[in-house]
């Protein structure tokens, strides 16, 4: 039995890697081209990968391809929990947990009315809701893999993704002008950046751009709100049940309440909590969850044809730009109400 088992071990494992080997590759490509012209890593990832798309077809590419955008994605977004502590949370006080909790729920609340105002399904609602109010391509990914599988899931992941890629991109230029033109102190910039600005890549950028200390603030808070999708997760998974039951609008077995990755995601962030764990071994986790996130999306890119894009429309581009100005918005307003 033991022998049988690891022949179709190795079977499955020479059937996956050309597609894993192509999304290797492309996301080895993408992180070149992202650290030389300094561009979004994801965006790279999704338009080398789209270029890419006759992979996905018929041919020894297709399996690995479908197993790096579903399984590589969910260990990537597990990984994401050795990004944060309980005591790095703890260390700026409740004034900015505050501010991340309460920004993130009507961050969410609000894109939701907003896109079902303009005519879109459940989905999308909650993937730009999600990544807005999170942590971008991150949070869409995190989501994506957490819902049940719809006709129209890729397309909406994709969509997501190179909108919050972008708009990361245009606020880490713009929104440290406008800290500094509103005359925020370093703390309060940091506070700032590190709420509204989407990947956690952009933040960086823009909080050490301005200086140390906020760059220091900007990359706490921000590990604030990527702690904020476990819970996010869980409200999407029931919302979905909630709506398969009423109306049937999804079909398939129930997604589980707490997919595994979700759960792996809470197990690190304790483990890594407890400072029983290396910096080294941290480090090497969170670099590799990197590493899994873009490879996911190259596959999801390369499972994707560019004519499905087109046929978006401008309404989507409404709604994450007006998504993007509530939240900041918003932070600005509860910074003053919680200095």
């Amino acid at each position: 039995m033991t022998a049988l088992s690891a022949t179709a071990t190795v079977a499955q494992a020479r059937t996956l890697f050309p597609g894993v080997l192509a999304c290797a590759v492309v996301a080895a490509a993408s992180t070149f081209l992202a650290e030389h012209y300094g561009a979004p890593l994801m965006l790279f990832a999704l338009l080398l990968g789209m270029a890419m798309n006759f992979l996905s077809g018929d041919g020894p590419c297709a399996a690995g391809i479908e197993f790096t955008a579903r399984t590589v994605l969910r260990i990537g977004v597990a990984l994401l929990g050795l990004r944060i502590t309980a005591a790095q949370i703890a260390e700026l006080g409740w004034q900015p947990l505050v501010i991340v909790v309460v920004s993130v729920v009507l961050t969410i609340g609000v894109s939701m009315m907003l896109a079902r105002m303009l005519g879109f399904q459940s989905l999308f609602r909650l993937l730009s809701g999600g990544a807005t109010a999170i942590c971008g391509a991150s949070a869409a990914l995190a989501l994506s893999a957490a819902l049940p599988n719809h006709p129209l899931k890729e397309r909406a992941t994709l969509f997501t993704v190179i909108g919050v890629s972008v708009l990361s991109t245009l606020t880490m230029i713009v929104y440290p002008m406008l800290a500094h033109t509103i005359g925020l102190d370093q703390r309060a910039a940091g506070v700032f950046l590190g709420a509204t600005i989407h990947d956690v890549a952009q933040v960086v950028g823009a909080g050490y751009g301005m200086s140390q200390p906020t760059g220091d603030v900007a990359t706490v808070v921000k590990l604030m709100r990527v702690a904020m999708l476990l819970p996010v997760i869980v409200f999407a998974v029931l919302l979905v049940r909630a709506r398969a039951s009423n109306s049937g609008e999804t079909s398939g077995p129930r997604p589980p309440l707490l997919p595994a990755f979700a759960v792996a995601f809470a197990v690190l962030v304790a483990i890594n909590s407890t400072g029983w764990l290396p910096e080294a071994v941290a480090k090497a986790g969170s670099d590799f969850s990197r590493w899994c996130l873009v490879a996911a999306i190259a596959g999801i890119g390369m499972k994707t044809q560019l004519k499905e894009l087109a046929t978006v429309g401008i309404k989507p581009v409404v709604l994450m730009l007006a998504e993007t100005a509530f939240l900041a918005a918003l932070v600005l307003a509860l910074m003053r109400w919680a200095p």
